[in-house]
């Protein structure tokens, strides 16, 4: 008898991104982003654009890369698919009389004209994307010929990435969608890139997540963070019990405390890809 081989069904990355967006929606996830206002700045020092550059954040988020360049004079483009995000970035931008624009888009069909901004940036924004491949190709695309396209992601060793590991044992990701941590892995990032670059600089870098103490932390990720928020919404009580455990567990072989708070570094890839 003939071998059938079985072709993998294609995700449904419609369905996919709806289901995201209503998680990234929940909670707020502008309380969490305010704290990393820190990894925006460092990669606009980075990054060291020419004022009068014109920026695009992609999957900006509460707007931390765009406030970092909009306050360095740069012509910046806010973008991102959950409306209420933008929201919360443009009163950020208003109270400190910056001049950004703000438009609703898809990381995955960026709606501007090919090689129309001198950098392309996003800060744990677009490693988020179902479809990395389209995501990584549209960047790419935007970004004009001699432009760079910076990034920061978390790494999959890091305690974000293992953080995710651990929300994937309790709630099981969506088929075939890879891990976002990929997009902090140098190999991956040196494969999709490479090809249409002149170079790519990626430096180890640490956010430290300070917390009073890891119950702090696990309430507040528990309330606030779409991803963790959802994950507790869709287990029985005993289920919760267990993630609960499971995200002490992963808190405690990071923490570098000693009186009873939450100090863990988590590693990201600070990513500068100069387009060819």
């Amino acid at each position: 008898m003939p071998v059938m081989t079985q072709i993998p069904a294609v995700p449904d990355y419609a369905a996919i991104k709806s289901k995201q967006n209503a998680a990234w929606a929940s909670g707020d996830y502008a309380r969490i982003g305010t704290t990393l206002q820190i990894v925006g700045e460092s990669l606009a020092e980075a990054m060291d654009l020419s004022p009068a550059a014109k920026v695009l954040d992609v999957a900006a988020g509460n707007g931390n890369a765009t406030l970092a360049f909009a306050r360095r004079w740069c012509r910046v483009t806010s973008t991102d698919y959950v409306e209420s995000l933008l929201a919360r970035g443009r009163a950020r931008a208003e109270a400190e009389a910056l001049d950004v624009d703000y438009q609703v888009a898809d990381a995955e069909q960026l709606p501007f004209e090919s090689g129309a901004f001198d950098a392309v940036v996003s800060t744990f924004g677009v490693m988020f994307t179902p479809n990395q491949l389209k995501a990584a190709s549209e960047m790419l695309r935007v970004c004009r010929p001699g432009g760079r396209i910076g990034m920061a992601n978390w790494t999959p060793e890091g305690f974000i990435g293992q953080l995710f590991k651990t929300l994937g044992k309790h709630v099981a990701p969506p088929a075939g969608v890879n891990s976002p941590a990929l997009w902090g892995s140098r190999p991956w990032i040196e494969e999709v890139f490479a090809g249409r670059s002149r170079s790519i600089a990626i430096n180890d870098r640490d956010f430290v997540f300070r917390y009073s103490s890891p119950d702090h932390f696990v309430d507040f990720f528990r309330t606030y963070y779409g991803p963790v928020h959802k994950a507790f919404l869709a287990l029985d009580a005993r289920g919760q019990t267990a993630l609960a455990a499971d995200l002490h567990a992963t808190i405690a072989r990071f923490n570098t405390a000693s009186d009873g708070s939450m100090r863990v570094p988590s590693a990201y890839a600070e990513i500068i890809v100069t387009k060819a």
